[in-house]
């Protein structure tokens, strides 16, 4: 039995041809020079919303656009010297069958660099060349430079990163390529007791080990942060309110510029010593005054769920 058409998302040609004022689908495909900075530009422009493929095989690109998006988002395709099948020749080849195609706009980025930057990036990473595992790093440079010798010319965009940052290549990007609806900035509050590590995935970490720890109440040692009473008898000691005030007035600024630099998740990290009080009433105080400024915020104790489990 033959499914019903409409059970599957039409591709962007498809939809065209029939509701041609549609927008057309922003297609991106980068490529360019190994080290220079191709997977930071396909980072980028996932954080911007794009849908995003890296390397995929050439044969293979056709088809990915057949299949559509059901969110109707930007699609960006990774493709260099790695991808299976690839050569200036076929990668112009597929470039041009998909600039023909109607309801899709096609750009070319390349991503440059120098030869003396990009040998001095691998020397420093100590990564070998994709293209000369067994020789020196210099030799896949100039092998790439030849394979990729006339796509250059031909890309919509060429962006040289010899003197930029990472971040002002994700600045550029974003500038390019932006889209209307950019996703916030989502942030990640969680509790955790020293003696048992620091979070690995904390972008900042705060000490709260020096306010008055309940642990010592036999009343309030079974309880955790979330019982009232507890956060009650945090709250009284004389340094909380100014220890929480300073915490809101270091984070406040950082939220906009996190997210004007392109970062997408944010990690804070409170700890204690036993992740099951001081912590864990902060991390909860600390959420909802993130979530009262309008951004997505989750919460996560760690020690709390280690008990659990």
């Amino acid at each position: 039995m033959t499914p019903p058409a409409d059970l599957f998302p039409e591709s962007p040609s498809g939809l065209a041809s029939r509701h041609p004022k549609l927008p057309p689908r922003r297609v991106i495909l980068v490529t360019g020079m190994s080290g220079a900075g191709l997977s930071t530009t396909i980072k980028a422009l996932e954080d911007l919303g794009y849908e995003t493929v890296d390397n995929p095989p050439l044969f293979l690109i056709s088809g990915l656009l057949e299949q559509g998006d059901m969110l109707g988002r930007p699609l960006a395709i990774g493709l260099d010297s790695r991808t299976r099948g690839f050569s200036a020749e076929a990668f112009l080849g597929q470039m041009r069958e998909l600039a023909a195609r109607p309801g899709l706009q096609v750009q070319t980025v390349f991503i440059e660099c120098g030869d003396d930057i990009l040998l001095r990036r691998y020397t420093e990473t100590r990564r070998k060349h994709p293209l000369a595992l067994d020789r020196p790093v210099i030799d896949g440079i100039l092998r790439e430079r030849r394979l990729l010798s006339g796509l250059r010319d031909e890309a919509s965009l060429v962006i040289d990163t010899s003197d930029m940052t990472l971040h002002d290549l994700r600045r550029l990007v974003g500038g390019h390529f932006h889209v209307d609806i950019k996703p916030k900035l989502s942030l990640f509050v969680m509790s955790f007791g020293f003696p048992h590590g620091v979070p690995r995935e904390a972008d900042i970490v705060l000490d709260a080990r020096f306010l008055r720890n309940p642990h010592y109440d036999p009343i309030l040692r079974p309880l955790t942060g979330k019982d009232a009473a507890v956060g009650e008898y945090v709250a009284r000691d004389p340094d909380y309110p100014a220890f929480i005030n300073n915490i809101t007035q270091l984070i406040d600024p950082l939220l906009p510029r996190f997210q004007q630099e392109g970062k997408s998740y944010l990690t804070i990290a409170i700890g204690c010593t036993g992740g099951r009080h001081r912590s864990v009433f902060i991390a909860e105080t600390l959420a909802e005054w993130i979530r009262d400024k309008g951004y997505p915020v989750g919460t996560n104790h760690r020690e709390l769920s280690r008990q659990k489990g």
